[in-house]
């Protein structure tokens, strides 16, 4: 896809080569919940965040192998936590979602950035941050003949390089324009050359992308996928680690961590598991999730009956879990959810349901607590291979969605009854992640855990 005309702007830029800080220390930067969303109507902020996780992991389990962008993208991104990264020279600082699911790091780009239906709550589309090339001295196109364009468009991009000469490597046509495209949305825009600034450390010839065209996505994605254009693989990460502040649902300006660390320095007390690989060859949007071991899920002491095949991925790449900070509540496959969501109902039976909360919202199940001094619900753990355990606070799996007292699993499944398809079977969400401290360790292929308080 060759740019529009309207974009000819874009090729009078100016660059200048800027040296990288040698520094090894961890980078540090707040992780904040994004957007704030009021308080004032729980059922609706609830209910927002429901559909939000199902968009989400409707993307993630069919993720379109043709895509431009290797990693799917959701509008909904909004119930999970932005962090601020600065671009250029000098730099500009702009707010991006952190997003494990998904690899090209992307922002909303130049003075004539248009987003199309992006009116959420207490975001103006016409007041969307922006970075502006032009201002910067660092910035310039990526090339179509840069290696770096085929981590986007894969090796057969070079046909795309009509204008190239294969046996010069003096081209000036640019890398195509990328289309992303996802649940309800889209995003377009070219890659840009960039300085990734800390402020002990700046990061020279960085690929980003700049968007300048949105559908239903005010907010630019800072990717942490397994994929070679995320932001651990360009700056050489042995791991990174974040701490994911307990969700308010009001304008308290809480924030957590993200921790970007190049000394690959053990840290203590984590319970760990090792990554799994997807054996898929037919999907590569497989490839950039981070998948885990599930061994066993807990409600209580009893262990819940689940099928082999949705706790490993198959051949054909479906199946399994990963871990994801992009969705917000965990997600499960049919006959997982039941499965779960029955043995709660067993062991609660003596409660009364609010089965027109579990309408509206779409969670299952939900109690009426309201008349309730104390109240007691069996544990939810998932047991990892190696023996780790993830025990959750009853913070992470229920919350109140209404004043007058209910209680709801915040685990989603499908929004029809058939349910179904490919992809993971579990999305372990943010939601269930709240005050951990999570570590990726990139070398050892491993993720630690450890609970804590996250602000």
């Amino acid at each position: 896809m060759a740019p529009p005309s309207s974009l000819s702007f874009f090729y009078i830029l100016l660059f200048s080569s800027v040296s990288a800080i040698a520094n090894t220390n961890p980078i540090t930067l707040p992780l904040n919940a994004f957007p704030h969303l009021s308080s004032s109507d729980p059922l609706q902020t609830l209910t927002f965040l429901a559909s939000a996780s199902q968009n989400r992991a409707h993307q993630i389990k069919t993720p379109k192998s043709n895509s431009v962008s290797k990693s799917p993208l959701f509008p909904h991104s909004y119930g999970a936590y932005s962090t601020p990264l600065s671009f250029g020279t000098p730099q500009q600082t702009l707010h991006l979602i952190f997003d494990t699911g998904s690899s090209l790091v992307w922002f909303p780009c130049t003075s004539r950035y248009l987003c199309s239906e992006c009116s959420f709550p207490k975001i103006d589309p016409t007041g969307i941050p922006r970075f502006v090339p032009k201002l910067s001295s660092s910035s310039k196109l990526v090339g179509c003949q840069n290696p770096k364009c085929a981590w986007i468009f894969g090796p057969e991009v070079k046909s795309q390089c009509r204008s190239c000469n294969p046996k010069t490597e003096n081209c000036t046509q640019t890398c195509p324009a990328y289309v992303v495209q996802y649940g309800s949305g889209s995003t377009a825009g070219l890659l840009l050359s960039e300085t990734l600034d800390f402020p002990d450390k700046k990061i020279p010839n960085f690929v980003v992308g700049c968007s300048f065209l949105s559908i239903h996505q005010p907010s630019g994605i800072a990717g942490f996928g397994r994929g070679s254009e995320s932001l651990p693989s360009q700056m050489g990460l042995k791991k990174f680690a974040y701490c994911l502040a307990s969700r308010k649902f009001d304008d308290s300006p809480h924030s957590g961590e993200l921790i970007l660390d190049s000394t690959g320095v053990k840290t203590s007390g984590l319970s760990y598991t090792p990554f799994r690989q997807n054996p898929s060859v037919s999907n590569h949007a497989y490839k950039e999730y981070y998948y885990l071991n599930i061994r066993k899920i807990f409600v209580g002491n009893q262990a819940v009956k689940v099928p082999y095949k949705f706790l490993v991925p198959g051949p054909d790449g479906n199946g399994g879990s990963i871990i994801d900070s992009g969705s917000t509540f965990t997600f499960m496959d049919k006959p997982v959810f039941e499965a779960v969501a029955q043995e709660f109902e067993k062991q609660l039976a003596n409660r009364t349901r609010a089965t027109d909360v579990e309408s509206l919202t779409g969670l299952r199940p939900c109690f009426d607590i309201s008349k309730d001094k104390s109240v007691e619900f069996p544990e939810l753990i998932f047991q990892f291979k190696g023996g780790a355990k993830w025990a959750l606070p009853l913070s992470n799996y229920f919350a109140l969605v209404s004043s007058s007292g209910v209680a709801c699993l915040t685990v989603v499944t499908h929004k029809t009854e058939a349910g179904g398809g490919g992809g993971p079977s579990v999305i372990f969400g943010a939601f269930q992640q709240q005050n951990f401290y999570v570590e990726y360790d990139l070398v050892n292929e491993k993720l630690g855990f450890r609970q804590q308080t996250c602000t």
